[in-house]
């Protein structure tokens, strides 16, 4: 059986598909990548970041969720920052406060997760040492990488009106970011520069040598507890001490005969779950793809699911999530028994509009094996420790400032996530291995690219590429190629339309098809990625 890897950047995909070629499975393969990733996308992912991994193993029997989620401070409270809230995002991603406290600088820092997940998932499941998973990163590091069109628009985009730090300004906040990000003359690189961060390069080399434990209890630990003291950040040697990930089973969903393994809370799986339970209970592919009622039909189910999110998504291990309920099949028939009636769902926030920065990969190995990692560093901080290169995750900002909420803050809790990283099966057989970056439109675009496949017969890179729409607000926001003619039908209805720029738009679908055991795999165009297929 062939081999295929998908994700993002290029060269990550590259080192993944040369560790399939060397006889490394899909573990191997996903965290040789994930690394790449965060040398060639350093905003998006990196070991200063955070996430979680769904690994199927058959011929061992593994079928877990692994997840290595960042977690606030321990010196972190309640009501730490109540007194500074502006607003929300229009996605309901993040909260905003005064002079973005939350989202940059050492402040805005969780404890970071992923050094821990990638040494426990190839400990557990891996069959390559970890000092030989590190290679293609540290080779990328030293030999430079190039800007892609998709890091250059992200780092230039001007978020000021959201009330957003913008990405360029954290790029300056600390004297490597000036160093590594701009040119000479102090203007940000441009397309096709080359980066170099010798800083990273060593960081990598460090942790190649000295395992985990450097990062969480070493001389690198110190090195981190110490810059956050001198710049007031409340990370300390306790929390990187005290971080542990956890192993979860899936939660399980159907959808045409079909079931569905996802990550549990805190990760958004069952976001995306719920709104194709309510679209089973409509004949979806009977309609006209980004068809008027079909737009109206997934902008009630997105909304009900945005709604029963916003009130319910933490960590479980602090606030109870009533998954079962929210994914029943009573449940999901009434809400569709209201869109079958013209039902309006209105969804309330203290608007403004955000981007997201996170990575996704999804391998299939020769043996059958399965992984899908969404990792990330939720936004990132801007913060630099002086000497290692990499950038820490900004996540305090996904955190209710409000006290007695289900996503309040509270010490060592873990930041909930977007994340949906899931693999549908025919039988017992893998039939899509899928995940997204995109903040709060993962799930959305994770269940319409699930649903293009099962409804609509799409290939992989059709589903994937098809025309997207996103209802997490109280608007319906469409990529530019839903037609024109159909959005007038539905502001004729009263619905608030709001057209993006961009023809590929909300979250950013990588996935695998499996079909008799012949892969296909697609890489949505928005993000600059392939797929490679290893025979």
């Amino acid at each position: 059986m062939p081999s295929m890897i998908v994700a993002p950047q290029p060269e990550a995909v590259e080192a993944g598909a040369r560790v399939l070629e060397r006889g490394g499975n899909a573990v191997d393969a996903a965290i040789a990548c994930g690394l790449v990733q965060g040398v060639v996308d350093p905003q998006m992912v990196g070991i200063g970041g955070f996430g979680s991994m769904q690994v199927f193993l058959p011929k061992r029997g593994v079928h877990k969720v692994l997840e290595f989620f960042s977690r606030a401070p321990l010196a972190a409270t309640a009501d730490m920052w109540e007194s500074k809230l502006l607003g929300q995002s229009r996605d309901g991603f993040a909260f905003l406060l005064e002079g973005g406290v939350s989202e940059a600088g050492h402040l805005a820092v969780c404890t970071p997760g992923n050094v821990a997940g990638y040494a426990e998932a190839l400990r557990n499941w891996g069959t390559m040492e970890w000092r030989d998973v590190f290679a293609p990163a540290i080779a990328q590091a030293r030999q430079g990488w190039m800007v892609r069109p998709h890091v250059h628009w992200f780092w230039s985009q001007d978020q000021s009106a959201s009330g957003q730090v913008n990405t360029i300004d954290k790029l300056r906040m600390t004297a490597t970011g000036r160093r590594v990000y701009f040119r000479e003359d102090g203007s940000l690189k441009r397309l096709g520069d080359i980066i170099n961060n010798p800083d990273m390069a060593r960081s990598l080399e460090r942790l190649a040598q000295g395992g985990p434990e450097l990062f969480y209890t070493g001389e690198m630990a110190e090195e981190i507890a110490a810059d956050f003291k001198a710049n007031g950040g409340l990370l300390t040697m306790k929390d990187l001490r005290a971080y542990r990930t956890s192993v979860a089973d899936p939660i399980w969903g159907n959808y045409r005969g079909h079931r569905i393994a996802t990550n549990p809370p805190p990760s958004s799986g069952f976001a995306m779950l719920q709104v194709l339970h309510i679209l089973e209970h409509f004949n979806i592919g009977a309609l006209t793809h980004s068809g008027t009622e079909h737009i109206r039909i997934l902008t009630e189910a997105m909304k009900r699911m945005t709604i029963d999110k916003d009130r319910n998504m933490s960590d479980p291990t602090f606030v109870p999530v009533p998954t079962d309920q929210l994914l029943s099949r009573d449940y999901t028939a009434s809400v569709a028994e209201g869109i079958r009636r013209g039902d309006r769902l209105r969804v309330s926030r203290l608007e403004r509009k955000t981007e997201r920065d996170t990575t996704h990969v999804s391998v299939i190995d020769g043996e059958g094996n399965c992984v899908t990692m969404t990792h990330t560093l939720g936004s990132p901080s801007g913060a630099i420790t002086e000497g290692l290169g990499f950038m820490y995750n900004g996540s305090m900002s996904r955190f209710d400032p409000r006290p007695n909420r289900a996503g309040s803050i509270a010490p060592g809790k873990r930041r909930a996530s977007s994340s949906a990283p899931t693999i549908v099966f025919q039988g017992d057989q893998p039939r899509i291995v899928i995940g997204a970056p995109g903040g709060s439109y993962i799930a959305p675009a994770v269940a319409q690219g699930i649903s293009n496949v099962l409804d609509f017969g799409m290939s992989m890179p059709d589903a994937v590429a098809a025309p997207r729409i996103v209802a997490v607000s109280d608007s319906i926001d469409v990529s530019n190629r839903i037609r024109r003619g159909v959005t007038d039908e539905l502001a004729g209805m009263g619905y608030d339309i709001k057209r993006s720029p961009m023809s590929y738009a909300f979250a950013a679908l990588h996935g695998i098809g499996s079909i008799d055991g012949q892969l296909e795999g697609g890489a949505d165009p928005q993000r600059d990625g392939m797929a490679l297929r290893v025979a």
